[in-house]
């Protein structure tokens, strides 16, 4: 039997070659098949064909290196998401929410990166509070408070967030178990006990499912409230309101202490004659 020959080597960057975009990028594309958990430095200096060490040159740890990557990925999700105008701020403020929400439930990666890992550099902390600066003044322009625009965008923000980290913890638990079920299918339904839970379960509804029914019947209580704040006119915070109270109760005692004041003058003038 002839001896099989060894397979060849593959043939290793050339020293000097690798820089940090190279890096990164190849972080990405490993993090496609192992995902962010999985990776590390020794497996990614493997992927890109090259010595461990080449890789902290430029980055010392794995968190240096995640920050890069969120940075990049904050990039890509900034340039996705569109801007709330003022002038159709109902519509573009729905379109805003749900190709946030598509935008990273289409790129785990995405919604790992800045979702789920906690950690921002300040590069990405700073354009993230760039974008909510520019949503919130649109709203601010279409006729909210400032407390209101940023209570409004804080809610879109935050049931965006919920049910794409919800879908994605339960994405990660099938992968690491195919049997794995989510609190929501778990429910006990009896239709003795339970009539009403049992025909709305019926109908296709889940309890507190990040699922499309629920997260756009979400989006437009928010939409609408904020449609209600701007329709009542001239809305002003709740920490506003008593200052303005306080001040109209002030300006009659004034022209009050002014009449006081001029009676004792008419009496003296009515005794001098």
């Amino acid at each position: 039997m002839a001896k099989r020959g060894a397979p060849a080597k593959r043939q290793r960057r050339e020293r000097g070659s690798l820089n940090p975009e190279d890096i990164i990028q190849g972080a990405f594309e490993l993090a496609e098949e192992v995902s962010i958990d999985g990776l590390s430095m020794p497996v990614l200096a493997r992927h890109l064909d090259v010595g461990v060490t080449s890789i902290y040159w430029y980055f010392r740890k794995k968190d240096d290196l995640l920050n890069a990557m969120t940075d990049r990925a904050l990039s890509q999700y900034a340039f996705a998401a569109p801007f709330v105008e003022a002038d159709d701020w109902r519509e573009t403020l729905r379109n805003h929410a749900r190709t946030m929400r598509e935008t990273f439930l289409g790129n785990p990666i995405l919604c790992d990166l800045i979702l789920i890992r906690s950690a921002l550099s300040q590069d990405a902390a700073r354009q993230g509070a760039d974008g909510i600066e520019r949503a919130i003044a649109s709203l601010v322009k279409a006729g909210l408070s400032v407390d209101d625009a940023f209570d409004t965008y804080s809610a879109i923000n935050l049931h965006v967030r919920g049910s794409v980290v919800l879908q994605r913890l339960y994405d990660k638990n099938k992968e690491l178990d195919a049997g794995a079920t989510a609190y929501y299918d778990d429910i006990a339904i009896n239709s003795d006990t339970t009539p009403l839970l049992a025909e709305a379960m019926r109908q296709g509804r889940r309890s507190g499912a990040p699922d499309e029914r629920n997260f756009e019947y979400g989006l437009e209580c928010i939409l609408d409230h904020a449609g209600r704040l701007i329709g009542a006119g001239d809305q002003q915070s709740p920490a506003r309101t008593p200052a303005r109270k306080t001040a109209a109760k002030k300006a009659p005692a004034k022209k009050t202490a002014a009449k006081k004041t001029a009676a004792p003058r008419t009496r003296r003038t009515a005794a001098a004659s």
